[in-house]
């Protein structure tokens, strides 16, 4: 499970190698697209990594809290709670080009010519949960003052 907090950097470290779908291919030509399901109101978001490094036993994408953008790497997600992501690797079999036009934006959307700059998704590499926690005093409980009833029957908590 990921652990992060609103309204900061989002520093996920996952298994992707063990579970790589194009062995073929250097880990500099491979990038990973991140998908985030809020599970409460199902909201979707994707970004790739503002910086993204792979390791032999785990990778480090690193997604900023700021504007979002699919290709800088930027995101504000909310509410806190719980979200579903999804780990897509994206191979490109000339220069890692991450902007648009060259880098699909969902895992479903296909570049053409599929070659070259141009990034190719290959699939689902890994899945699971993260909690985004309430930085501490941006998100409070939100009451409603009520009128005291009338009747004498009822429980009243109020000021």
């Amino acid at each position: 499970m990921i652990q992060a907090t609103t309204e900061t950097a989002i520093r996920i470290y996952v298994q992707t190698e063990d579970n790589r779908i194009d062995t073929t291919l250097a880990s500099t030509q491979i990038r990973h697209l991140v998908k985030f399901t809020n599970d409460l109101d199902k909201s979707v978001y994707y970004a790739y990594g503002a910086s993204e490094v792979i390791k032999d036993r785990f990778t480090n994408i690193v997604i900023n809290y700021g504007t979002a953008d699919v290709y800088t790497g930027a995101l504000k997600l909310a509410p806190s709670g719980y979200y579903k992501y999804e780990l897509f690797e994206v191979k490109w079999t000339g220069t890692v080009t991450i902007s648009a036009g060259h880098a699909p934006v969902t895992e479903d959307d296909t570049l053409t010519p599929a070659a070259g700059n141009k990034g190719i998704v290959q699939g689902l590499v890994t899945k699971g949960k993260m909690y985004l926690a309430d930085k501490d005093g941006t998100e409070q409980v939100q009451y409603t003052q009520r009128e005291a009833p009338t009747e004498t029957n009822y429980i009243y908590y109020g000021q």
